[in-house]
C-alpha cells in the first residue's frame, strides 16, 4: 500500500477534519450512506478529485486495506497558492517565471519537472487539480527535495488561471513542436512556461491561450522529448536569456 493513500472512513474523515491535503477521494460505486456522505461534502469544500469506481478498483487500490468503501491519496506536501508564487518573484525583485503543466500524468515527470524548476530558478509550478499527478510521495522523492523550496499550486481549470495571470502582466509560451525556434521567443520578462501532456502535448484551449509557441531543435529520427526532459531545455534557455549566459 503506498504511503500516500489512506483507507477506511474513520481514517479519511479524519484525514480532511485535521487539514490534511487530499489529491483524490475514491468511493465506491453505489456507496452513499449517511457517513460517505459526509466524506464526500468535506472533500468537494477542500477541492478533492472525487471519483466513483467498481469494488474491484477500489481493492486493487487499497492493496487489502479494508477500505470500507472509501480511499483517500494524500498529497505529500501542500499547496501554495498563485500569490504565494508571486510572492517568492516579488521577494527575489525578479520579473515572474512559473512553470504551468497542462495534465503532467506521470508522478516521476511532475518530480522532475518541480527540480529542474528551482535549479533553473523558476518562482513555482502550477498544475490543474483534474487529470494530472499531484504531490504524491514519489513526486516528492524525484524532486530532490526541491519541494521544500519551489511552491506548486493547484488549480481548478488552467486556462482560466493564465486569464487570470495574464491581468498581472505575464506572457505566456507554450512548448510545440510546430512552434517558432526557442532562441527566436523573447522570454526575459514576466513568463509562464506552459509544457504538455507526455503523449497528446498542451491542450487546444490552453495553447490558444499563449501568447507565443516554442520549439525545441531536433536534428534525430524522432520529433519529441520526454516532457520532463523538454521542460529542462526550455527552463534553462529562460535562464540564458535572463541572465545572459553565452553571449
Amino acid at each position: 500500500m503506498p504511503s500516500e493513500m489512506i483507507g477506511g472512513r474513520n481514517a479519511v474523515n479524519e484525514a480532511l477534519r485535521s487539514g490534511k491535503t487530499i489529491d483524490k477521494l475514491f468511493v465506491q460505486d453505489g456507496c452513499e450512506d449517511g457517513p460517505v456522505r459526509s466524506i464526500l461534502a468535506k472533500a468537494r469544500k477542500n477541492d478533492a478529485v472525487i471519483r466513483f469506481v467498481p469494488r474491484e478498483r477500489l481493492d486493487q487500490l487499497a492493496g487489502g486495506l479494508n477500505h470500507q468503501g472509501v480511499l483517500a491519496q494524500v498529497a505529500a506536501y501542500g499547496y501554495a497558492s498563485l500569490e504565494d508564487i508571486l510572492d517568492v518573484a516579488a521577494g527575489k525583485g525578479e520579473p515572474p517565471f512559473l512553470i504551468l503543466l497542462d495534465e503532467i500524468e506521470d508522478p516521476h515527470n511532475l518530480g522532475a519537472i518541480i527540480r529542474t524548476a528551482n535549479l533553473a530558478g523558476a518562482h513555482g509550478v502550477v498544475i490543474p487539480a483534474r487529470r494530472s499527478a499531484g504531490l504524491t510521495a514519489v513526486a516528492a522523492k524525484t524532486s530532490a527535495g526541491a519541494l521544500n523550496y519551489t511552491p506548486v499550486a493547484k488549480v481548478a481549470n488552467l486556462s482560466r488561471t493564465i486569464d487570470e495571470l495574464k491581468t498581472r502582466g505575464i506572457w505566456f509560451v507554450c512548448a510545440d513542436m510546430d512552434g517558432e525556434p526557442m532562441y527566436s521567443v523573447d522570454m526575459r520578462g514576466p513568463v509562464g512556461l506552459v509544457i504538455g501532456n507526455e503523449g497528446k502535448g498542451v491542450s487546444r484551449l490552453v495553447r490558444e491561450k499563449c501568447d507565443f509557441t516554442a520549439s525545441i531543435p531536433v536534428r534525430g529520427e524522432i520529433d519529441s522529448l520526454n516532457a520532463s526532459v523538454a521542460a529542462g531545455v526550455l527552463c534553462y534557455e529562460v535562464l540564458r536569456q535572463r541572465f545572459g549566459y553565452g553571449k
